[in-house]
């Protein structure tokens, strides 16, 4: 019986997850969900179950609302990095979900890492 693209993605969301919790080492998780129309990412405290900073292509101070595309993704992944200096987070690890490490999700990536963010 063949999987569907939703059941997959699921199933590669979990594995990418699990990897993660046993490499973290205490430190917050640097969350990305992509929607066919917008990027947003949360930096979470898995120990407390908080949500330290967020930021999304949605807020209209960033200036790309309804935009998802790799201009996008750059603005948001410096906001969320400028948004992590703030809380007092200088370290994440990256949790992609299910999504492949490539393109908007890459931006996204160099750019918090260009804005300080050790991921």
């Amino acid at each position: 019986m063949a999987n569907t693209k939703r059941q997959l993605f699921l199933k590669r969301r979990l594995r990418v997850r699990n990897k993660l919790r046993k490499v973290n080492a205490g430190r917050p998780r640097l969350s990305v969900h992509r929607s066919n129309k917008n990027i947003s990412v949360q930096l979470i405290d898995d120990v407390n179950g908080v949500t330290l900073a967020a930021a999304s292509s949605l807020e209209k101070d960033l200036g790309v609302v309804g935009k998802n595309n790799i201009e996008a993704a750059a603005k948001v992944g410096a906001a969320i990095a400028e948004r992590a200096k703030k809380a007092g987070v200088e370290e994440a690890y990256f949790d992609r979900g299910g999504f492949l490490f490539h393109g908007k999700v890459k931006a996204l990536a160099d750019a918090a890492r260009e804005g300080g963010l050790k991921i």
